[in-house]
């Protein structure tokens, strides 16, 4: 009988970590953001996905997160799913930093007492750059993978958590050396990780190298 009710636990614990609503709320520029919610808590983390992906992108990270006490959002960027900006072009970097802030001002708003956020490639970029134009305090913490911000990361106002794999490459060449040059100018306290391999960003979970990116995230955003 004990053996079942563990097994009932752990499938409840499972699903309640895996359950999400979907939200929407307002951007300083007039664009609408959506975004899956999973758990509840008054520490709060803001996924904010790569290029090539989505929202539900992060749907096996999130409930690892929530299984740790966060509350977790994923975001989809305008131009996703039916989030938007207040016109019909490509987002810019500015547009896009604008979206992390409108998340990271929601969960304030509605109890979160710290939030931090994890983003991949250009949600990444977007991160770095959402802690530099916020206001003190506004983000405890940001991990960038495969990224860096577009603004100059001596004004981070967040601990900055990089990682990328060594061999990542885009059309314009290597990645690592610009991660690199901005990880140097961050102010302390920060991390850089690079790992061996080539993936970008949220690919990296799905190489051998997963476990130990998840585990590097998990361990920067608790140390707080």
């Amino acid at each position: 009988m004990r053996a079942l009710l563990a097994i009932v636990a752990a499938v409840l614990l499972v699903d309640s970590a895996s359950a999400q609503t979907t939200i929407n709320f307002p951007t300083e520029d007039g664009g609408v953001v959506y975004a899956d919610v999973y758990g509840t808590g008054e520490r709060a983390v803001v996924l904010a996905h790569g290029g090539r992906f989505n929202k539900e992108s992060w749907a096996k990270q999130a409930p690892v997160l929530v299984h740790t006490g966060f509350e977790v959002m994923a975001i989809d960027f305008r131009g996703r799913g039916k989030s938007h900006g207040p016109g019909g072009m490509e987002a810019s970097d500015a547009q896009l930093e604008m979206d992390v802030m409108a998340a990271v001002r929601y969960l304030h708003a509605h109890g979160a007492k710290s939030v931090s956020i994890v983003g991949g490639s250009m949600g990444g970029a977007a991160a770095g750059d959402a802690s530099i134009v916020s206001k003190p305090g506004e983000i405890d913490q940001i991990v960038m993978l495969g990224a860096a911000p577009n603004l100059p990361a001596e004004k981070l106002k967040s601990p900055a958590l990089f990682i990328v794999a060594r061999d990542d490459t885009s059309g314009d060449g290597p990645r690592l050396p610009r991660i690199q040059a901005q990880y140097e100018k961050a102010p302390e306290p920060k991390k850089l990780v690079v790992l061996e391999g080539s993936a970008h960003a949220q690919y990296l979970f799905d190489t051998d190298q997963g476990e130990r990116v998840m585990d590097e995230i998990m361990r920067w955003l608790k140390a707080k």
